[in-house]
């Protein structure tokens, strides 16, 4: 995916709606050094810096969409106790719709700490009820789940095994994901993945395939035969299979397989990094990207995650950045319209006057390059609409452009004059015109005012036409021209 692509897809993650069904904990972090041993016994001594308390377990998945702009409800059961009043507060600060959240007084919340020196483990302490929930829970979870999955883009399924997710709650949310066209996306766990069956995609890790497939996994053949039988036996859509420093796989029931390289530049602490590959995975396919996408881009967001220590969240900002990280500067200049139109607006409020203009700008010459600069010095930023190749070929034939859309694009946003750049296929930019609403609308010095597309729309939003001369002499049909009399 380019960078505008990913940028569009984030774009959308504000109108997803999202539902993560699964194990709540809290993660407690003690930050310390060691630097001597105890008298009492030949163990470090920790003397504890600071203190960090953050969601753990489906709540990381949470709060990965929380992140990434999501509406998120969450449906599980946790205790009576200070953990799981901790773990409401919490919730509630970031907006989280908690009415699928049960409380069963004989469940403690989960809670694991973990103690920290020199950023390294030192030790991590569990407090935790791993027992199956109650009939009286299963039930109210069930009742939820029936009564409003329907309102959701996407089901997430964090799994755990601390007892929330009993056979006949996964069964249900399944069922009811294939019932309803919602796709079900389980991060699983243990060694009978059964009680996965119906599921849209299951996101093991490669240890974690090997146990449920009884396949060992030393090869890529392996890998598919194992892929191929759980994919097969629990009747699933797709499998993604996570590979640590090799990458990921994702197989589809139809058959065949995408192998997706890491990303990770520098490796720091891998918890929680499969929260962040079914966050952004789901987000993914709730927003419509094909799996592929979707997978790469999660593939991209877990190289950001293990660069952190802890259980992290990642930001579109990062995504974005990473997606852009290997290309030249001028790919951040090319948006997809939607992203550019948000984008515009931020500037509009910050009081920048925004000019646009647009053109096919096939062979970029000295003539293109004044008239841009001459726009862009009638306000703050420019704006470019530029003409696709299949909108090119309807304007001046089937033998332009000379240059395709993506390089023009490129050559464009190289110009320190132009700010962004943005292609459109329709004939005319006013659709473009309509999204962006420029408060000065540049066009050629051989239009008439009447002529200009858009003019309308410019005017009645309290903005101006101007029309900008071109150099003498300078046209791409001239450099066609003495391009084939010279050679």
């Amino acid at each position: 995916m380019e960078r505008r692509e990913v940028e569009s897809f984030l774009e959308k993650a504000a109108s997803v709606r999202a539902l993560v069904i699964g194990d709540l904990m809290l993660d407690e972090y003690l930050w310390g050094r060691a630097e001597r041993i105890s008298p009492e016994a030949p163990v470090q001594v920790v003397e504890v810096a600071r203190d960090d308390l953050r969601l753990g377990g489906a709540g990381n998945v949470v709060n990965n969409l929380v992140a990434l702009g999501c509406t998120v409800s969450v449906c599980s059961v946790i205790g009576a106790d200070d953990n799981g009043l901790t773990l409401r507060n919490a919730f509630a600060e970031k907006g989280i719709d908690l009415e699928g959240l049960f409380e069963d007084p004989e469940r403690r919340t989960s809670k694991k700490t973990r103690v920290i020196a020199a950023n390294q483990q030192i030790v991590r302490i569990d407090r935790e009820t791993k027992s199956a929930i109650g009939a009286g829970s299963e039930q109210e979870m069930i009742h939820y789940i029936l009564s409003c999955c329907g309102n959701f883009d996407v089901i997430i399924v964090s799994d755990y095994l601390k007892g929330v997710l009993t056979p006949q709650v996964l069964a249900t949310v399944c069922k009811a994901g294939r019932a309803l066209g919602i796709p079900v996306v389980v991060d699983p766990k243990g060694s009978d993945y059964k009680k996965y069956t119906g599921a849209t995609l299951l996101t093991p890790n490669r240890k974690e395939a090997e146990i449920a497939s009884g396949i060992a996994i030393g090869d890529l053949e392996s890998l598919e035969q194992a892929a191929d039988r759980l994919l097969s036996e629990l009747e699933l859509d797709a499998l993604l299979i996570t590979r640590s420093e090799a990458g990921m796989s994702l197989f589809h029931a139809q058959g065949g397989g995408v192998h997706i390289p890491t990303v990770a530049r520098e490796v720091f602490d891998v918890t929680g990094a499969g929260d962040t590959v079914i966050s952004v995975l789901s987000l993914g396919l709730a927003c419509g990207l094909p799996m592929e996408d979707a997978a790469w881009v999660a593939n991209v967001a877990a190289g950001i995650a293990v660069g952190k220590l802890g259980t992290s969240t990642v930001s579109p900002q990062e995504i974005v950045a990473e997606v852009g990280h290997s290309l030249k500067d001028s790919d951040s200049k090319i948006k997809n319209l939607d992203v550019l139109a948000h984008q515009v607006a931020i500037e509009r409020c910050r009081g920048k006057k925004v000019v646009f203009t647009n053109g096919c700008f096939d062979l970029l010459h000295v003539g293109h390059v004044k008239y841009l600069q001459k726009a862009r010095q009638l306000g703050d930023m420019l704006v470019v609409g530029l003409n696709s190749d299949a909108s090119v070929r309807r304007l001046k034939g089937e033998k332009r452009p000379l240059i395709e859309q993506s390089e023009r694009a490129h050559i464009l946003a190289a110009l320190d004059c132009i700010d962004f750049v943005v292609i459109f296929d329709e004939d005319t930019p006013l659709k473009v015109i309509e999204a962006v609403r420029p408060d000065v609308l540049v066009k050629g010095g051989d239009y008439s005012l009447d002529g200009v597309v858009g003019r309308e729309v410019v005017e009645a939003n309290g903005g101006k036409v101007e029309l900008v001369q071109f150099v003498d002499g300078r046209s791409t049909s001239r450099i066609i021209e003495k391009i084939l009399s010279s050679y």
